[in-house]
């Protein structure tokens, strides 16, 4: 992609901040670059777990930013209902839990305009059959689950409509600064190599925890809490409606539904910023997720589990908080100008995936009063497009009958689903693949499908720059360029199963890796 010699503003970061912040800004007709080190939700965007927060959880302990999410939460049931799915929330107190926490917990609901209704403990049970039957509480609120990447990849869609120029695997590896103001950013492809320079009136630091290393190489300074969070995928969806406890927020406290999957989360713990790169769940965290999570949901304990994985908060630093539990979840948008005397460079962070389009609207407010443009924001009105090229993949899963051929299984992708994104949007990883059509985060996780994926990629040659240099097409006991394909995808899937290996999947498992090891000299083991 050709740059433009100069764009009015610059974004650093392909998570939902970023993407909605491109979005905004490119609706106000300026001319928008976004630039993002991986691929799109790569970071804590695709790591958490999906829930349409109503606010209620923080309703107790942080009013502001319990207003925010109710406030957005119905703003996206508007505007994006196919990355939606309304089925109401549980918090329900059990018989360890303080049940005069409830009425404060109601109360502070109401101030924040969550609608929270008192229901009796046996009408939640007829509600939610999988909720714990020893509950002595419950309050149904408007919680429910969102696609974090349809969500994300629909605000780059509706951007580049607008005239946003996208850059992935571009890293913003220092900024232009010349007179004290931040003029562009010196980018390296991290696939080839390759530098350039990007050129911009204004910079936009939305790159999440690792937006602390951009602001400190621009001079300036954002102090950030690197909170861990771990959570476990279960195979089987085991509740309809989302499960909290109700009480202050701790670990393993929600439990999620979405579309055939359940996830429990989360933890909170403060990781050294040198970990961050190398997120790990360890067993003592999948025993914190099992133990209380069975506490919501007692048959989660013969449930299946898929995997596990973590996340990184990008939370604004306090020095009396060793979780991030009692920080604010509130949108920290810096001007640094008027913080560190260097202009045109604003950073926005804190907040929620379910507040993302509240955050891009304060960040595009800001570019627009430095660049004194009269353009009111239309986010909130204007609905998102669907990129989703499955429309039918619900029918499937319920047994109707396709001619096309299936490439993963479980999460119902057809071949000439994964063809039209890598003819369409330039895909040429499996990883690729799964943020956009779920590949290979089914049941098997992508013990079968991994193999068609290759398959798929390699019949359209499109491989990642690198994976052909041998030229002569065969590469080990694989077409050139697949062992490298397979390897890099397996090893994502194996390292978030690990952890939550037991019994007849461990021997299942092991069975895989040496399938993989031995007959295609795949090693995807990473250890």
């Amino acid at each position: 992609m050709k740059l433009k010699d100069h764009y009015d503003v610059i974004i650093i970061g392909g998570g939902i901040t970023g993407a909605g912040t491109a979005r905004d800004c490119s609706m106000r007709g300026l001319r928008v670059l976004l630039v993002e080190r991986h691929d799109f939700t790569h970071g804590a965007t695709g790591r958490n777990h999906g829930l349409l927060h109503s606010g209620a959880r923080y309703a107790v302990t942080d009013q502001e930013s319990a207003t925010e999410c109710i406030v957005e939460n119905k703003i996206l049931r508007r505007i994006a209902p196919h990355c939606v799915e309304e089925h109401d929330g549980l918090f329900i107190t059990l018989p360890e839990d303080d049940l005069a926490y409830q009425q404060l917990f109601v109360d502070s609901c109401l101030r924040a305009g969550i609608r929270a209704e008192i229901i009796d403990p046996k009408l939640a049970l007829k509600r939610e059959p999988s909720v714990n039957p020893d509950l002595i509480g419950a309050v149904v609120v408007p919680d429910g689950s969102i696609d974090p990447f349809l969500l994300t990849m629909s605000n780059v869609l509706d951007a580049r409509r607008h005239g946003a120029d996208m850059l992935t695997y571009h890293e913003a590896s220092s900024l232009i600064i010349r007179n004290g103001r931040v003029e562009g950013v010196n980018l390296r492809n991290t696939i080839t190599g390759e530098h350039m320079e990007a050129h911009a009136t204004i910079t936009i630091n939305a790159a999440g925890i690792w937006g602390m290393e951009i602001a400190r190489r621009a001079g300036g300074t954002v102090n950030m809490f690197p909170a861990k969070g771990s959570l476990l995928v279960f195979g089987h969806r085991v509740n309809n409606m989302v499960i909290n406890r109700c009480r202050k927020p701790a670990n393993a406290d929600i439990l999620v539904p979405g579309d055939v999957i359940t996830v429990i989360g989360t933890t909170s713990e403060r990781v050294p910023m040198e970990e961050v790169e190398n997120m790990r769940v360890t067993p003592e965290e999948v025993d914190v997720l099992l133990k209380e999570g069975c506490k919501l949901a007692p048959s989660l304990a013969s449930t299946r589990i898929l995997r596990a994985y973590a996340g990184v908060r990008p939370l604004v630093a306090s020095d009396h908080d060793a979780t991030g539990r009692s920080i604010s979840r509130g949108i920290v948008c810096l001007d640094h100008e008027v913080r560190d005397g260097l202009a045109g460079f604003i950073t926005i962070t804190g907040g929620k995936l379910m507040t993302y389009r509240l955050m891009a609207e304060m960040a595009a407010d800001k570019v627009c009063e430095k660049l004194n443009i009269q353009r009111e924001c239309e986010t909130a009105i204007t609905p998102l497009p669907n990129p989703e090229m499955r429309s039918d993949k619900a029918f499937r899963r319920h047994g109707t009958m396709t001619p096309e051929p299936l490439v993963c299984e479980c999460e119902g992708v057809s071949r000439r689903d994964v063809k039209q994104l890598i003819d369409n949007h330039q895909v040429t990883s499996l990883s690729q693949l799964r943020r956009r059509t779920r590949l290979g985060m089914g049941t098997c996780q992508g013990s079968f499908c991994g193999l068609r994926g290759v398959g798929a990629v390699l019949e359209a040659k499109l491989l990642p720059a690198g994976m052909q240099a041998c030229g002569t097409g065969e590469c080990d006991a694989l077409p050139c360029g697949a062992p490298d394909l397979l390897q890099s995808f397996q090893q994502e899937r194996w390292y978030g199963i690990r952890p939550v290996l037991w019994g007849s999947e461990l021997r299942e498992t092991e069975l895989a890796r040496g399938m993989y090891g031995a007959t295609l000299n795949v090693d995807g083991a990473d250890e």
